[in-house]
């Protein structure tokens, strides 16, 4: 994340960069900031999902939402997705927000998002992430056991699921 935040901030002179990950309930957003604007202990923030209606829509619309920023210039919101599979947003504070801009933060957002898929493997920096809510053990293992994805976005077809617990539905 700091290598991509890095590179944003380097390119298009982002003041400020974070990824807000969904976390495993779809109820929080935890947000990790890149450790080059904020030191260690302070990097993750968490945020509820209700009532936020900037970080809801573009999770809902999946598409990139503009915000003012006190003057100062954009507040920059694009979804990050694997095929229709929501992992997060990327928030960026830009004072130029040129289409052909834009359209490069949508294609970061689009590459962080391979990156993080791929990644999942190596690092337990994103099961961290998505853990704002306790979870018991046998929940753990039978989410372990499913497909990463919720969601399958093709030309053709979405497909989309949730998670429910077995022992809400009597299982």
């Amino acid at each position: 994340l700091d290598v991509v935040a890095r590179n944003l901030r380097d390119r298009f002179g982002a003041r400020y960069v974070s990824f807000l990950f969904v976390d495993v309930a779809g109820r929080r957003l935890l947000r990790v900031h890149d450790t080059a604007t904020r030191r260690q202990e302070h990097r993750a923030e968490r945020i509820p999902l209700a009532g936020s209606s900037v970080y809801d829509d573009v999770l809902r619309y999946q598409r990139l939402v503009l915000a003012a920023d006190g003057g100062q210039g954009q507040r920059v919101l694009a979804p990050v997705t694997n095929r229709g599979d929501t992992i997060g947003i990327l928030e960026l504070f830009l004072t130029d927000t040129s289409e052909e801009v834009l359209e490069q933060v949508r294609e970061a957002a689009h590459a962080l998002a391979y990156v993080i898929v791929t990644d999942r493997r190596f690092t337990d920096l994103y099961h961290w992430a998505n853990r704002t809510t306790k979870v018991s053990l046998s929940a753990e293992i039978q989410r372990q056991l499913l497909p990463a994805a919720s969601a399958c976005e093709a030309p053709q077809v979405t497909l989309a699921g949730a998670l429910v617990p077995a022992s809400d539905i009597a299982g």
